[in-house]
Order: C-alpha cells, then sequence, then structure tokens
C-alpha cells in the first residue's frame, strides 16, 4: 500500500484501483489528476461541516468523473450496498472514495472488495462492526 501525505489528510491506495481518504482539499484534488486518478467518490452529505463548495464542478474541471453518493454506513443494508458497488463498479479507475474522516469510505471498501472476494456480505458487514469503522 503506498500513501500520499497532503496537508490536511492522507489518501491511503487501497489497491491499483481503489484509494480512500476523509475530505480532500483541492490542492490534493489537483494532485489526484497530476497522478492519474479518473474518478472521486465522495460519501458525504451536504450539510457536513467539511465539505467544500463546488467540489463537482472543481473535480470535472480536472477532467475527473465526480459522484456524491450520501451514504450513513450504519443504515446500509445489503441491497443499498449493492448500489454502492454498481456505481464503483461503472466509475473509470483508479477511483478516489472520500468521506469526512475515512471510517466511511474505509468501510464501503473492506465490504466492496470482500464481497468481490465471494464473502458473504453478512459476514463483512459483521468484520466491519468489529474494526469500529461504523
Amino acid at each position: 500500500m503506498i500513501d500520499y501525505m497532503f496537508p490536511m489528510n492522507i489518501i491511503r491506495k487501497i489497491n491499483q484501483q481503489l484509494a480512500i481518504s476523509g475530505q480532500i482539499t483541492p490542492e490534493q484534488l489537483q494532485q489526484l489528476a497530476d497522478d492519474g486518478y479518473k474518478s472521486v467518490l465522495n460519501l458525504c452529505f451536504a450539510n457536513e461541516s467539511i465539505s467544500w463548495t463546488n467540489e463537482q464542478q472543481k473535480t470535472e474541471l480536472l477532467g475527473l468523473y465526480y459522484v456524491n453518493l450520501p451514504t450513513k454506513i450504519e443504515n446500509l443494508i445489503h441491497q443499498t450496498a449493492k448500489q454502492v458497488f454498481q456505481i464503483i463498479d461503472e466509475l473509470p479507475k483508479p477511483l478516489l472514495i472520500h468521506c469526512d474522516n475515512s471510517k466511511r469510505s474505509a468501510a464501503i471498501v473492506l465490504l466492496y472488495i470482500s464481497t468481490k472476494q465471494g464473502i458473504a456480505f453478512e459476514q463483512v458487514w459483521q468484520q466491519t462492526i468489529n474494526l469500529d469503522l461504523l
């Protein structure tokens, strides 16, 4: 795993396709574009105080795809998770998944990768709870 250190947050590269972080800054966004990232998936809600204005517009101006999919992990059920996973599948890679403090993005990536490996959602969900990612 390769980590990129930025002033506000660390972007953790999980594999060749996925990275996670807390709320990114405009400078981090530029660095992601420079590093060849193709997409950003933002799990934050509009009313979260950590977000910055025009993130979607600034992301798209850099040529990256952007999806804002507000997600509360504690409300995530198997069907909702499938919808999130479908968006992850469809977005061009490499993809950064971010939220306010990286717990949601870490949980989503853990669930996504594990279910892709054939582990039952319920089993991975229990592991996620045990890791205190909720």
